[in-house]
């Protein structure tokens, strides 16, 4: 448990740049993806937890899930509403953090031992099915439709260029993410010190 704690205050201490630039839409932009990633993880965190046994796990990831579901939701409406009054602003911003990757608030967790913590964390996660690749690329999918992006009319010439690659995103991801699980293939072992620095595959 101390790793643990020592873990968070590491996190909490080390602030966090979403790189929106103190733009309300790349902010609300951040949101919406960051809301839904992290209900589809705490919510495969609850099922995994409830088929080892631990009810008690299951339910509470259970119950924050559904709190970032409703996060999601309120924050997409606000990038619908934007799509609409400003649709070339807002596809720009849109693209643009597409373009930078979003990232999750712990990738700056440390242990003060594995610089590489983040990494490590992010590689187990998805080979058990935590968050993975493919999860990235269907929330990327899920919100260029949600937004309707293909549909926008009367952008201008870079608002349409942001528009052509946000719809042909998703498909190039996912040719990265197949070249990804072979390269996973081969991950070492690791130690983790939040359980006792027993070694996990990666």
């Amino acid at each position: 448990m101390r790793q643990i704690e020592r873990t968070i205050q590491y996190l909490i201490g080390s602030g966090m740049d979403p790189h929106t630039e103190n733009s309300p839409y790349r902010g609300f932009i951040y949101t919406s993806f960051q809301e839904r990633a992290t209900f589809i993880s705490h919510g495969n965190t609850g099922r995994l937890a409830k088929e080892y046994g631990d009810i008690n796990l299951a339910q509470i990831c259970g119950s924050i899930a559904s709190d970032e579901k409703r996060h999601e939701t309120a924050y997409t409406k606000i990038v619908e509403k934007l799509f609409e009054i400003d649709p070339d602003e807002t596809v720009l911003a849109f693209a643009d953090m597409m373009k930078k990757k979003i990232a999750m608030p712990a990738e700056f967790i440390y242990d003060g031992r594995d610089y590489n913590l983040f990494d490590h964390y992010s590689a187990v996660a998805q080979r058990i099915g935590v968050y993975t690749a493919k999860d990235y690329v269907d929330i990327v999918e899920h919100l260029v439709d949600r937004w309707k992006v293909k549909e926008l009319a009367g952008l201008s010439a870079e608002g349409r260029k942001a528009q052509d690659y946000l719809c042909a995103l998703p498909s190039r991801i996912r040719r990265l993410e197949e070249r990804a699980q072979e390269k996973a293939k081969e991950a070492p072992c690791v130690p983790f010190s939040w359980i006792f620095d027993r070694e996990v595959k990666l």
